[in-house]
């Protein structure tokens, strides 16, 4: 009788560990389970910890709730300014409703994957290459609420999306470097004419300080050859003093000309521009001497 008693006592104790052993499960910290019991859901979601369900009754699935780090593959399209371009993105999710991501969608992974790729083409058409380039955050925002708005019913959030690369082709982005280039040198010539103009200002206030003190031209004279014999060289450059050449100027208008001999005809003879023949003095026949031409 003890023998049936402790024989039945070890049998129970081997089912109740079979048992528990089959009901027990273990969910993770940052995994929700939900139940299934016949194949209907239970309304309970199971947290985190030790857990027991019904064996060969109910049926426990995990759930991750980790933000998901999904990359969106490169898409190839044609902006509104028709140019073709390559885009690929990021997409950052996590799952807040455990029962609808299980229920509602075979594969939300898959699901969000498609829609991004979808969403990422509707965005490259509707906007234009400088948008892509410079404006991303925008497009950020909009390519993050066509993803989100379907995701909701999934039981799926959608933090946020980041476009990655934008592809250009080689034909555009020669076109943009030489854009990109005159813009640099219409810059530079813009700050190089400002600067002459801003020179210039400067000379003719400090030509107006010369004319009012003299000396200060003879003192910059001076500095300029101190600076200029300070270098290594063999030469030295003195500048000519302009109020000397000046005086020069006035002193030559100052000394009067002498006029112009008037230019010789080309009909008048030769003989009247040679000097007068001296008288020739021949005797006479009375022994006195008389002058002849």
């Amino acid at each position: 009788m003890v023998e049936a008693l402790v024989a039945a006592g070890v049998t129970l104790a081997s089912a109740g560990a079979v048992y528990v052993m089959a009901a027990a499960r273990v969910v993770k910290q940052y995994e929700r389970g939900v139940v299934f019991r016949l194949g209907r859901l239970r309304p309970e979601v199971r947290g985190p910890g030790f857990t027991m369900i019904v064996p060969f009754v109910d049926r426990l699935q995990k759930v991750n709730m980790q933000v998901v780090t999904m990359p969106v593959p490169a898409q190839e399209g044609i902006t509104r300014d028709n140019v073709t371009v390559r885009v690929d993105a990021v997409v950052y999710f996590k799952v807040t409703g455990p029962a609808e991501a299980v229920v509602r969608v075979e594969d939300y992974r898959f699901a969000v994957s498609q829609m991004a790729q979808t969403s990422l083409r509707s965005i490259i058409g509707k906007s234009e290459l400088d948008d892509l380039l410079s404006n991303r955050e925008k497009l950020n925002q909009g390519l993050e609420l066509m993803i989100d708005s379907p995701a909701v019913e999934w039981g799926v959030t959608i933090d946020r999306v980041e476009i990655k690369d934008v592809s250009l082709p080689e034909t555009m982005k020669r076109s943009m470097a030489r854009q990109a280039e005159a813009d640099r040198e219409r810059r530079a010539r813009v700050i190089n004419a400002d600067a002459e103009l801003q020179a210039s200002k400067k000379l003719a206030e400090a030509a107006k300080e010369m004319s009012e003190q003299p000396a200060a031209l003879q003192l910059r004279l001076l500095q300029t050859v101190v600076a200029v014999a300070a270098e290594k060289n063999s030469t030295l450059v003195l500048p000519f003093p302009v109020e000397l050449l000046r005086f020069l100027e006035k002193a030559q208008q100052a000394v009067p000309t002498a006029p112009a001999r008037p230019p010789r005809s080309a009909s008048q003879p030769v003989q009247e521009q040679l000097p007068p023949a001296e008288p020739r003095m021949e005797p006479d026949s009375e022994g006195s001497i008389s002058g002849k031409d």
